[in-house]
């Protein structure tokens, strides 16, 4: 049996102003021909309505002039060269151009290259052929039309195309450039999950150890009051432990480092003294404004405001305008409330780079304890507002 026949590749749709394009490119040249004007003086090989055809040439070629741009650049050329057999359409002439400029901007990369290139030579090399054969001024006219239909086009076509590949090159690294961003957000918003597990386990193992030392002696004493006292010790420090636990629970924990002693308010002190040296060369000052504490804090809530007043400086000392950063610490109502007010420059550029992380590691440690974040621009300062439950719980 013969081989079935191939089936005709379908002819692409249209862009919605290509169509409108030559609409009005046919609309244009049907006016022209009906009024009689004609782009060519002298006699011609074809008269009448053959001028038409190439008129319908180039407005079925500008039909296609995205979709199909090479296409529709060879259709172009043909048109514009049978019009010239003819007394001549100023409608085919301008969609023969346009072709020229639509082959440039939306066809393969190497004809941007190398289009603008050959026009400029047929327009030098046609000037010169009409030089030598007219010998007269009006072939530098014939030879400026040359260029303004063939050069011009492809030209201004690579321009627009170089400026459509930057933008497209800028966007795409804009977008690259957002997605590291994210992805260094949610590394570091990890690994600061990471160090609160750390630091809520070395916690809860301390309660651990105070438990076993205690019921050991509980174990060992015969005097009943001191077995009271330990196993009091006991449960406290066990109650203590199960809270901890349940919020260590939502948090990863790395293994693949040392404990290390857990930071407590009475180190804010220092941490000011040495954030205070530091920050003078650009002429801020650290003040702590702290009330005493009623009674003993837990541990978790201790080593969650020393990270919060630590992150806040540092961000003061990345961001802040010159004068005083102020550090309050207020026990009230079962609440440890933390402000930390700092002089803010806006606009001004940070000091030193940093991750981005700093607030949402804040907050988490606030919520993480059930208390409250906020922080942002109040007047002419930057605040940083943290309150924590002081009250530890036995459920949870």
């Amino acid at each position: 049996m013969p081989p079935a026949p191939r089936r005709l590749r379908a002819l692409p749709r249209p862009h919605r102003d290509d169509a409108l394009l030559a609409a009005a490119g046919l609309a244009g040249g049907v006016l022209l021909w009906a009024l009689g004007v004609a782009s060519y003086g002298g006699a011609r090989p074809l008269g009448g309505a053959w001028v038409l055809l190439p008129l319908a040439v180039a407005v079925l070629a500008g039909l296609y002039r995205r979709t199909l741009p090479r296409a529709g650049f060879a259709a172009g050329c043909a048109a514009v060269l049978a019009d010239l057999c003819t007394r001549g359409s100023l409608a085919t002439v301008l969609l023969g151009t346009d072709l020229v400029y639509a082959v440039v901007v939306y066809g393969p990369p190497r004809w941007a290259r190398v289009l603008p290139r050959a026009t400029a030579l047929v327009t030098l090399g046609g000037t010169a052929a009409l030089l030598v054969w007219l010998r007269e001024p009006a072939a530098l006219l014939l030879g400026a039309f040359l260029g303004l239909v063939s050069f011009l086009p492809a030209s201004s076509g690579a321009v627009v195309r170089g400026h459509r590949e930057e933008a497209r090159a800028a966007r795409l690294l804009a977008e690259r450039t957002a997605q590291l961003a994210e992805r260094d957000r949610v590394e570091a918003l990890a690994a600061e999950r990471t160090r609160m597990a750390r630091e809520l386990h070395d916690i809860v193992a301390g309660h651990l150890s105070a438990i076993a030392v205690h019921s050991s002696a509980a174990l060992a004493a015969d005097d009943p009051a001191l077995s009271r006292e330990a196993l009091g010790v006991v449960r406290a420090n066990s109650v203590a432990g199960l809270t901890e636990m349940r919020r260590l629970i939502h948090v990863l924990r790395a293994e693949d480092e040392e404990p290390g002693p857990a930071p407590r308010l009475s180190g804010i002190g220092a941490l000011l003294r040495r954030a205070d040296e530091e920050g003078a060369r650009h002429g801020l000052r650290f003040r702590l404004e702290e009330e005493p504490v009623r009674v003993p804090l837990p541990a978790p809530v201790e080593l969650a405001a020393y990270r919060i007043v630590q992150e806040s400086v540092t961000n003061a000392l990345k961001h802040a305008a010159p004068g005083e950063v102020r550090v309050r610490l207020r026990h009230t109502d079962d609440l440890l409330r933390i402000d930390v007010t700092s002089p803010r420059a806006p606009g001004a550029a940070p000091r030193a780079p940093g991750a981005g992380a700093g607030l949402l590691g804040m907050s988490e440690r606030a919520a993480l304890l059930d208390g409250t974040f906020r922080a942002g621009p109040e007047d002419t300062r930057w605040t940083v507002r943290a309150t924590l439950p002081t009250q530890e719980e036995a459920t949870r």
